[in-house]
């Protein structure tokens, strides 16, 4: 893509967010709770069509029952990517509430922090996310606990999960879900991504965010399979609803 073409979308997406993000504080400023979850998925969307993200989903996804999202976690572009398909929020380290820009985005995104130094931090998190889950909200928990390099899984981690044990407790709550969601970057410019290639567009370890910012502003097509698993009851083990989970999202990941 051209200079010109980059400015244009770039010079789109300030226009854009110089109208939903003052909604969106306005919504947090007086309570339009109706509004709330879908303004930023309204930006996702925009944010997908301008830079062009082909977002393909499979299955069925979150219903109205207290649902946690457990994702593999490959890009940065995760979040845009699943925020652009549903209402959703998202559990996020705590460092990312201080940067600049994406922290503000963060927030306004209704996400829920955690600071993984705190040996507290989960147990506050957990009670945090279960108050979300008792008024029937989708969290999107990122279960390996770190970007991956796209071309394995790692393993999910099960402590979060301990929030639907505490929503549980509620009167008002029958019912929690853990859903597993498979995200896979399929195609790039029309051709299949290879397993060579997969770590260009991943973001993992201490690799510099720059070279992907560039991939992305300059348009370069590309293709995400999204894929839904059936939600799975959480029946108070975490630890193995976790891994049946995991093993959900390992087999849609061979399959996309």
């Amino acid at each position: 893509m051209t200079k010109p073409g980059v400015a244009l979308r770039l010079l789109l997406l300030g226009l854009c967010s110089l109208v939903l993000v003052p909604l969106q504080m306005l919504a947090f400023r007086f309570g339009w709770s109706s509004m709330l979850p879908v303004l930023p998925m309204w930006f996702h969307r925009i944010l997908m069509r301008l830079f062009n993200v082909r977002v393909i989903e499979r299955g069925t996804p979150p219903g109205s029952a207290p649902t946690i999202v457990l994702a593999n976690h490959v890009s940065w572009l995760d979040i845009p990517v699943i925020g652009s398909l549903h209402p959703l929020s998202f559990i996020a380290k705590s460092e990312i509430e201080t940067w600049p820009v994406v922290g503000l985005f963060a927030r306004l995104q209704r996400s829920v922090f955690i600071d993984r130094q705190r040996r507290k931090a989960t147990a506050e998190v957990n009670d945090a996310l279960a108050h979300r889950l008792v008024k029937g909200e989708a969290i999107v928990l990122f279960a390996e606990g770190t970007t991956g390099d796209g071309n394995r899984l790692l393993p999910f981690r099960s402590s979060l999960v301990g929030a639907a044990q505490t929503a549980l407790m509620h009167d008002s709550v029958e019912h929690v879900y853990l859903q597993p969601l498979a995200i896979a970057y399929t195609r790039r410019n029309g051709l299949p991504v290879t397993r060579r290639e997969r770590p260009f567009i991943a973001w993992y370890g201490d690799m510099e965010l720059g070279p992907h910012l560039k991939m992305f502003v300059q348009g370069i097509p590309l293709d995400v399979v999204v894929t839904w698993g059936e939600p799975i009851p959480f029946n108070g083990n975490r630890k193995q609803a976790t891994a049946t989970a995991e093993s959900a999202v390992r087999t849609a990941l061979k399959a996309a």
